[in-house]
């Protein structure tokens, strides 16, 4: 692809962190002092108190909901986003919870304050909110809203490192706040993810459920005391308080995450350059150029037809397949999540339908390669061939 969707996102300096590693004796591989600092210093970059370093994205989800059904044992509703990755759909799903679907707003392609507050209902549990690809979803509506009611605020940031709100960093809002290192995101750990929050009972179960539910996993000796004391009979290193996962990450994770981390700041600013110049030079005739942009980092050039046309939209496909522009159709996760058949017989047939903002950016929506070492003649050729179908 000569614009592929990613490019050089591992550079030869965080090698050469793992090479060192490496070449000691004995070096340790499991997780252990580099995963540690690298969450310490993820949470001095984030803002919050504590972060839980896993395995990917996906297991930050996961775990998120583990700990919410801990305190709703009952079960009850999740409100999400039909346009976001699958795993926060069937995170919900997997612990019990039935996910309920808002609308997006157009400019952000988050979840529109309106309809998350319309959804809300005596047995609604959390609001699972995505920042889709960079923009910031937050509105201080709807924190307002859901701290008078009681609501948890739960913040995907996979695709948003770096985006803020009122100048402080998203994932630093909610009760817990989950993010990805995957390969094409902001920053890589190969693999990986991460949990954050300020509520230290989180913190301490997100440790034990990352390892088996472990208690020796918590460094609170008082949680631990607590287990020991609760159960004379068992081996303290072998006292399981949850039926728990195993999403534990490794040493070289924690060292390429300590050394992309450093430049992070730096490549959201770059990336947030080349999504002006891009909006400034693409056709507002045929495409949306009105996005919510303050507080944004970039994930990705967002391409989406002004109007619902199924021509042009195809002449754009075959344009951009000829170009080598890698893209994807539907935006974050394919599009229309409720379209998806692992919701058959959850959601009615045709509730899909019921979310015009998300189908329009199921059919007429893409997203197309942002990166920090894309070339300012690369974002201008490339906004040439889209302006020219």
């Amino acid at each position: 692809m000569k614009f592929p969707l990613m490019r050089n996102n591992i550079l030869r300096e965080d090698l050469d962190a793992i090479i060192e590693h490496l070449k000691q004796d004995d070096p340790i591989l499991t997780h252990g002092p580099n995963v540690r600092a690298f969450e310490a210093e993820w949470s001095a970059w984030l803002g919050v108190q504590y972060s839980v370093f896993v395995n990917s994205g996906a297991s930050a989800n996961l775990l998120t909901m583990a700990i919410l059904k801990i305190r709703h044992p009952e079960g009850g509703e999740v409100i999400v986003p039909p346009l976001t990755w699958i795993s926060d759909v069937a995170s919900v799903m997997q612990n019990g919870f039935t996910p309920v679907f808002a609308d997006i707003d157009p400019h952000t392609l988050s979840m529109d304050t309106a309809a998350i507050l319309a959804k809300i209902t005596p047995k609604t549990r959390a609001v699972f909110l995505t920042h889709v690809q960079g923009f910031d979803g937050l509105t201080d509506e709807l924190m307002a809203e859901l701290k008078r009611r009681n609501i948890p605020l739960i913040e995907d940031v996979c695709e948003s490192h770096g985006a803020t709100h009122d100048s402080k960093r998203l994932g630093s809002f909610g009760w817990i706040s989950n993010f990805s290192f995957y390969y094409a995101h902001h920053m890589s750990t190969i693999e990986g993810g991460m949990i954050c929050t300020d509520d230290a009972e989180v913190y301490q179960q997100a440790r034990m459920l990352r390892s088996h539910g472990m208690v020796r996993e918590s460094n609170d000796q008082a949680v631990r005391d607590a287990y020991q004391t609760a159960n004379p009979e068992l081996n303290p290193d072998f006292i399981f308080a949850y039926p728990a996962y195993n999403v534990r990450p490794n040493e070289i994770g924690g060292i390429m995450g300590r050394s992309q981390l450093k430049r992070l700041d730096k490549n959201v600013q770059r990336r947030t350059a080349n999504f002006l110049r891009f909006l400034k030079q693409i056709d507002p005739a045929k495409y949306r150029t009105d996005f919510k942009l303050e507080g944004s980092s970039n994930y990705a050039f967002n391409l989406i037809l002004k109007n619902a046309d199924d021509v042009l939209v195809e002449r754009l496909m075959k344009k951009m397949r000829e170009s080598g522009v890698e893209f994807r159709r539907g935006s974050a996760g394919g599009g229309n999540q409720i379209r998806q058949p692992y919701l058959k017989g959850i959601v009615p047939d045709g509730h899909h339908r019921e979310f015009p903002a998300t189908e329009h950016v199921h059919f007429y929506g893409f997203y197309i390669g942002n990166f920090p070492d894309l070339r300012d003649e690369e974002v201008d050729a490339l906004c040439a061939i889209l302006n020219a179908v």
